[in-house]
């Protein structure tokens, strides 16, 4: 498998006017959430709304905020869960939110490949 990484924009869902620049963040099949820089998406007005405790890759427990916005990459797009990042963390972009695009993670063409959803 190979790493690869995207540019990401985060947009406010209560004014969608109210966005990030493109932030680059790293495909990472592994992490179920998108973990995007704090006083970026508080820079979009985007807020956290509650706190999750997640283990790393490191296996080491913290708890982050947690907010929702909409998410743009690679010309998809989907509304998810956002962890406010601190500037130690990885800027990831997770499963959910890819699964949230419809793709699959091509990791020799380092893309994403559009699929059709499974219905049942």
């Amino acid at each position: 498998m190979s790493l690869f990484r995207v540019n990401v924009v985060a947009r406010n869902p209560k004014d969608e006017s109210q966005e990030t620049p493109p932030i680059e963040a790293l495909v990472d099949t592994g992490s179920e959430l998108t973990w995007l820089p704090a006083h970026v998406l508080q820079q979009a007005g985007i807020a956290p709304r509650r706190k999750r405790t997640f283990f790393t890759a490191t296996r080491q427990t913290v708890t982050r905020d947690v907010g929702y916005a909409i998410l743009a990459s690679e010309n998809f797009e989907t509304a998810d869960e956002v962890v406010f990042a601190e500037p130690s963390d990885l800027v990831l972009l997770g499963v959910r939110t890819i699964g949230g695009f419809g793709v699959l993670v091509d990791n020799v063409g380092h893309r994403f490949v559009a699929q059709a959803s499974i219905v049942a």
